[in-house]
């Protein structure tokens, strides 16, 4: 199983609306998915059709007394780690524990053998269940909206990816940037796009954005990946090339990743 954490400090960014989407695309070619909720405000969970206050288990349990993945099987195909507000919580509870940062790849170890990728939708800070998040994993997808004030917080979130790399987990890569909320007939977000490939270019692949679309919306809505819910939207496309493109750095084709 490789592990990959959709990770940006900034909030807004679209991390849990490419993390579900890009699971579905690879659940779609056979790859056996795991979706791992980290953040406390559990908008995965919810996206996937569950209630987060009405769960008697979630990811809080396995940080914190080392219980086994409470995984919730087969959602459009793939299978869920969720979370809830318990989660919050869990930061100030590990504090003290010895080897912390290990949590949850020792959690992920115990089902490494049943699924080919771990999906973490890691939470939108620097705190340590973010820590925990890319100390379990071997890449980091960064979702970036094409706006000034995204472009100017990528020094900051490069900043803790090394820092993670230098002090946790040194095998930790930049898969890939993904341009979010893109609107292709502004002249700022093209702007802003063509400042992101020139600084970022040089650390990983910028991937092709992602357009602004309403129907990433409807389809959250509807609890749906936006293949599910409109699979000739044009964006569905796009999502396909990411996917290519993450195969290709994870070392993988369609038959392992």
């Amino acid at each position: 199983m490789r592990t990959v954490a959709i990770f940006n400090q900034a909030g807004g960014t679209g991390k849990t609306t490419l993390t579900m989407n890009l699971g579905y695309h690879f659940a779609r070619r056979g790859f056996k998915v795991l979706l791992v909720d980290m953040d406390p405000q559990a908008t995965l969970t919810n996206f996937m059709g569950l209630d987060p206050e009405e769960l008697k288990a979630t990811i809080y349990e396995s940080l914190t007394s080392r219980k086994p993945l409470p995984i919730r099987k087969n959602i459009h195909g793939m299978d869920l780690v969720p979370a809830n507000i318990l989660l919050a919580g869990a930061e100030q509870e590990l504090i003290a524990s010895l080897n912390r940062e290990a949590r949850l790849r020792r959690a992920l170890d115990e089902v490494r053998a049943a699924y080919d990728l771990a999906l973490i939708d890691a939470p939108p800070s620097l705190g340590m269940l973010s820590i925990l998040s890319l100390a379990a994993s071997d890449g980091v997808v960064v979702p970036v909206q094409t706006h000034f004030k995204a472009y100017l917080g990528t020094d900051q979130l490069l900043r803790t990816v090394r820092g993670i790399q230098e002090e946790v987990n040194p095998d930790l890569r930049i898969l890939g940037f993904v341009p979010m909320q893109f609107a292709r007939r502004s002249t700022h977000d093209r702007d802003v796009l063509e400042a992101l490939q020139e600084q970022l270019e040089k650390v990983a692949p910028v991937l092709p954005p992602i357009p602004m679309a309403t129907a990433f919306k409807k389809a959250s809505v509807e609890f749906k990946p936006l293949a599910a819910y409109d699979p000739r939207h044009h964006a569905v496309a796009v999502l396909e090339q990411i996917t290519d493109a993450l195969l290709e750095a994870l070392g993988g084709g369609e038959d392992e990743v």
